[in-house]
């Protein structure tokens, strides 16, 4: 981090279902590597299996410390970049009550942040699933609590995809310290304007850094939006995929310049409902 400023770069991965899981997961992994200009690399939401591949949440569920896991440490402590690893379909072993009784597995749908040397810094379990009863609300349990995690001169804000449309969350965010929001989605083509919408909304509300990073491709023959974008705390968006190709959008943050602009334009400070 050069300067107090924050490089990020979000990896707009293409979703296949002709590339095998193990395959794609090497690519990203490559991708990673690639960015060692950058400070923070960002991926999308269930880029392993596809947002809306619902039928293979099952089958491509891994524990925290999986394959995937493993392949992003490895790739974040290469590059020397902090990673938001996207999200994967985290299984989650539950302990039995009194004498061994009512365990079993659930999942969730859990956001991973590495530190440049590989450490796992962060985990984020999706608080809000999309589906109006069916799809990932009926086949994932949510998370419960809001998480940030610090990086040199800035706090992140871990949001996940559908959590985009609920601002309380966001507002928690910012209480709890960050001044940039990562939203990594696997958001649909046919609502790309809300997209863009609520991604600016969240930064200037929040007077925040946002840095929205969707898929490329289809995921079980939903067209995604792409559209990834990196936005600063004025709501001006400071680079854009132009559309769903597979690309990275890259950009500089200036933790700096979020305590200016709350400080010249001191909107939260009046706040009344909380």
């Amino acid at each position: 981090m050069d300067g107090g400023t924050v490089r990020a770069s979000l990896i707009q991965i293409g979703v296949d279902g002709d590339e095998t899981v193990e395959a794609r997961r090497a690519r990203a992994a490559s991708l990673v590597r690639e960015q060692t200009a950058s400070d923070l690399v960002v991926l999308p939401e269930l880029w392993t299996v596809g947002a809306f591949a619902f039928d293979s949440f099952e089958a491509g569920a891994e524990p925290l410390d999986g394959p995937t896991a493993r392949a992003m440490s490895e790739a974040a402590r290469e590059a020397r970049v902090w990673l938001h690893a996207g999200s994967v379909v985290e299984r989650a072993e539950h302990a039995g009550g009194p004498g061994g009784t009512g365990g079993g597995t659930a999942l969730y749908n859990t956001s991973l942040v590495f530190s440049p040397d590989g450490e796992r810094a962060a985990a984020y379990r999706k608080i809000h699933r999309f589906g109006f009863d069916r799809g990932e609300a009926t086949l994932m349990s949510a998370g419960a609590e809001p998480v940030t995690v610090d990086l040199p001169g800035i706090t992140l804000g871990l949001a996940t995809c559908y959590d985009l449309r609920f601002p309380e969350l966001f507002r928690a965010l910012t209480d709890a310290g960050a001044r940039a929001l990562v939203i990594p989605a696997g958001w649909p083509a046919r609502r790309a304007s809300h997209w863009s919408l609520l991604a600016r909304a969240r930064a200037v509300e929040n007077q925040a850094y946002v840095l929205a990073c969707g898929t490329a491709g289809t995921h079980a023959g939903v067209p995604q939006a792409g559209r990834s974008a990196i936005i600063d705390p004025w709501g001006e968006t400071l680079a854009e995929a132009p559309d769903a190709g597979e690309r990275v959008v890259t950009a500089e943050l200036d933790p700096a310049y979020v305590d200016r602009v709350r400080e010249d334009f001191p909107v939260l400070r009046d706040r009344v409902l909380r």
